[in-house]
Order: structure tokens, then sequence, then C-alpha cells
């Protein structure tokens, strides 16, 4: 039965998607959907997404976390720009809340607390950071996530114990200039000109190689329909990725000194800058045994594989880099996930839904 209401969760979270700070909607049926079952979900007071507590909450039994994240990205699907869930957060969703259905009644619940967590605005970054205002997060000992694997990280039925993602960042800015006649290039500096000269100055930035990392431009919006116009202005966004929280600094400065060059040489000026990240993963190895134990007793020894590392990035270790005592490690669930994570045709294998909500049901049963 549980797994049926998994399917049912997800394919409603799927089928109505909402971009982040935006998941009215999704709040609202997770909502009801779990009043609906017999839990006590309560709604942020501030932002979007909810939570629900479950068991025993004292000074004498270990609090546990599980955070879902519930937006979903904007694409383009089909030829037309939209919410989609590309990343998996539908199916997250659903499996906390299969997690939930498992747990409930259960006797483990006198002695220890679990607060299920709805988080929005993950794809921002922001999320996180917006849940942990609400107040909700210094009393936990433990937090779990979970996480959706492109096939080339886990098969189908594998999972590992952590993510160790790495840090990202994204910097939107405006270069502004003055536009000039086609025939007189003199009088300005060509903002595709400055901008290809960025791309240049980025490809040149050099940290450790030892440690994985890539800055490049993802967005450049510059010119109009009179072709005969030098555009002045152009509207730019930069991709950073590193492994390691101490790198990204790195990286961010040195691209923040390029910007600084381009202002002076070309005698432009750089506005509207807008710079967010997410934090690399410092995962806990208390929590990492636990969801170990979990997934063996789910998926068999023989699934269970090591720490995946990879480039991508999740607002979910902010919360363990922002309370140094909270024990937090995410679940990464292989399940035939392809052609890749915000893709907007991905698809993978829905019979791992219920893996995951037996790995987060069980690993939760382990924490002593």
């Amino acid at each position: 039965m549980s797994t049926e209401k998994i399917l049912e969760v997800f394919h409603h979270i799927h089928e109505n998607p909402e971009l982040s700070n935006e998941e009215y909607e999704t709040t609202d049926y997770i909502f009801e959907y779990l009043k609906g079952e017999g839990f006590n979900p309560v709604k942020f007071k501030n932002i979007t997404g909810l939570y629900c507590d479950m068991g025993t909450f004292d000074g004498n039994h270990p609090k546990i976390g599980v955070r879902a994240d519930i937006d979903a990205l904007y694409q383009e699907v089909d030829g037309v720009k939209r919410a989609n869930h590309s990343c998996g957060h539908d199916a997250h969703t659903g499996m906390v809340v299969g997690a939930m259905l498992k747990l409930k009644d259960h006797e483990a619940l006198d002695s220890r607390g679990v607060r299920f967590i709805f988080q929005p605005a993950e794809e921002l970054g922001t999320g996180a950071l917006a849940v942990a205002e609400e107040g909700i997060i210094e009393d936990l000992d433990y937090l779990f996530g979970i996480h959706l694997r492109p096939i080339e990280e886990a098969a189908m039925g594998e999972a590992s114990p952590s993510i160790e993602h790495g840090s990202a960042a994204t910097l939107q800015f405006r270069i502004v200039g003055e536009d000039a006649h086609g025939a007189r290039p003199h009088l300005n500096h060509n903002a595709i000109e400055i901008g290809a000269d960025i791309v240049n100055m980025l490809s040149k930035i050099h940290i450790n190689p030892v440690i994985p990392s890539s800055v490049k431009m993802t967005k450049f919006i510059s010119g109009g329909k009179s072709l005969n116009i030098i555009p002045g202005i152009a509207e730019c966004g930069i991709d950073l990725r590193a492994q390691t929280n101490e790198e990204m600094d790195n990286l961010k400065n040195r691209v923040f000194k390029i910007l600084e060059y381009v202002e002076d040489f070309y005698g432009v000026s750089i506005k509207d800058q807008e710079f967010s990240s997410i934090v690399a993963s410092e995962s806990n190895e208390d929590a990492i045994q636990f969801l170990r134990e979990g997934i063996i007793e789910a998926l068999g020894e023989e699934n269970l594989m090591e720490p995946i590392t990879t480039t991508g990035g999740d607002d979910f270790h902010y919360y363990t880099v922002k309370y140094p005592g909270l024990k937090g490690a995410m679940i990464g669930l292989g399940c035939n996930l392809k052609p890749g994570l915000h893709h907007p045709d991905m698809t993978f294998d829905h019979d791992a839904l219920e893996n995951g909500s037996e790995i987060i049901y069980q690993s939760i049963l382990k924490v002593k």
C-alpha cells in the first residue's frame, strides 16, 4: 500500500510543478495529504514549504531530520518554457512521504523524534537557509537527505550513504556602456567583444589542479534588431564550481578581479551584480554509518556503494555548515536515471521510489 501512495504523491507533484518560492499549491497538497493520513503538519511562517514531527522530542532521545526538496526547474520542454521536475524533487517528496507512512505508529517513535522537512527553493540555493531562519533545525542531532543519481554514477538497485557535492555558485551582472553607430566603432567599446574577453580570461583561471573546478559564461545577451548598432550593454551570467569551499572562495575572488580589470581597462561599468552560492558537502561519519546500515537493511550489502563524489551541488549542505554540531549526510539513489539530471526529458525507473523510501525508513530505525 505504501508503494501505491508513494507513486500517488510523486505523480501529483510531477504533474503540477512549481518554481522556487512559488510552491504554494505544492505546499497545500502535501499539507492536506499528510493531514488526511493522520499527521500534524505545520506550514512555515515566512516561506513556502512545511514540516511534520513524529515521535518523542526531549533531551533524552535522538532527534532526526529528514529533508525533501519540493521546487521545480524552469526550462524549455517540447518548445514551451515552463516549470519542470527534471531534478527528481518530485521523487524525493514521494519517498519521504512514503517513509513517514512506514514509520507511522511504529514503536521506535517512543525512543526518537523525527522531523520531516519539505523545503522550498533548493534550485535557487536559498531554501535551506530560509528554512533555518524558521528555527526548526537547531534542536536536531541528525539530518538525512536523498537525491536521485544519474546512471553513470549509480545503477538501479544501488545506493550510496553519502553524496559529496562540490560548491556551486552563480554570478549575474550587466556590462553597461554606450551604444554607437556601426560605422563608428571608435566611439564605444563593443559589449560583445568585452564579453568575449571575459570568457577568454575565465579560461585562464588556474587553481589547484588536484581539486575539480570549473568557471564559464552561461548567459550572454547583447544587441537587438538593428544590426547597425554596436551594443554597449550586455546581460551576463557565470557558473562557478569547486569541490571544496576553500577553492570556491579562491575562484570567486579571481572572477571578481577580472570584472574589476574589465571596468578599468574598457571604461565601462559592471552593474547589478547578483552572486549566489551553495557550499560543498561536509558530511558526518556517524550519519553516513547510519545510512550505510539502512541501505544494507533495505537493499542488501551487495548493493551498498561507496560515497559518491560529484561536482554538482545541493543547498542541503548549508544546514551542516551553519550548524557544525548537526550530523548530516545525503543518500545517493540509483534509479537508471537518464539522459541526465536537469535534462528536460529526464526519466528514471519508478520502482526506485520504494527503494529510497525503505532506505530512509530503515536508516531512521538505526539511529540510537
